[in-house]
């Protein structure tokens, strides 16, 4: 009698891979419209994606072309339009194109007299969490600074706290005006213990540190092992 054909499995692999073949294929027939469709829109936002960085960057050039025109006519006083001109490029999406901007908003208007705008252009630099710390800061200092007289002294010490330390890039600036406002609440010796640690501190500006030396002294605080130690 016949035997039956032995079905090996390798035949069994062939019409198991054809069968894949076919499923595949079909697929692609019921559902080719809509993979193109997908294809499209993949290809479509890549392409945006890169028009818009482009378009970014060509923009934040631009900017900066801008902002050095702007220093040009205020070198020659072409200064009519600067408010306006600053103002627009302070919404830029660059954040050193938007600081620059603000930074020289406030300096006109305190060049014009106009304390007001400058303080409240630097409090919104101050208040620009997208911004660096470090044109934060330098904000803050200077706001601090043209509002110390009308600030209550407690007022200047909680808002320099952070800053008023030892290492700090504006520990001289915010350690001096902390030192005042302590003057101010009667806290001499705390003062003179502030201006004695300015003047040890190398990374202090040498205007500042001999100036602290100085006012220390009249609060009873002797920090001349300071000029010793300027003087080695």
């Amino acid at each position: 009698m016949a035997q039956p054909p032995d079905i090996t499995d390798t035949f069994v692999k062939e019409v198991d891979e054809n069968l894949r073949r076919d499923r595949i294929r079909d697929f692609f027939k019921e559902n080719s419209g809509w993979l193109v469709a997908g294809l499209i829109v993949f290809l479509a936002a890549c392409g945006g994606i890169i028009w818009y960085q482009q378009h970014r960057q060509n923009r934040a050039e631009a900017e900066v072309e801008q902002i050095a025109q702007v220093y040009k006519d205020i070198g020659v006083g072409n200064t009519a339009k600067l408010p306006q001109q600053l103002d627009e490029l302070s919404k830029s999406g660059s954040k050193a194109v938007r600081a620059t901007a603000l930074f020289t908003r406030a300096a006109y208007a305190l060049q014009q007299n106009d304390t007001k705008t400058a303080i409240a252009t630097y409090k919104t630099i101050g208040g620009d969490s997208s911004l660096p710390d470090a044109y934060r800061n330098a904000a803050l200092i200077r706001e601090t600074a043209l509002e110390f007289d009308q600030l209550q002294p407690q007022q200047i010490v909680s808002r320099l706290e952070p800053l008023t330390k030892p290492g700090n890039p504006w520990f001289g600036s915010a350690g001096e005006m902390t030192a005042l406002a302590l003057i101010k609440q009667g806290k001499n010796q705390e003062a003179g213990q502030l201006f004695a640690t300015i003047a040890k501190d190398k990374d202090v500006p040498q205007s500042a540190r001999d100036r602290a030396v100085q006012i220390a002294g009249t609060l009873g605080v002797d920090a001349s092992a300071a000029l010793v130690a300027q003087a080695q």
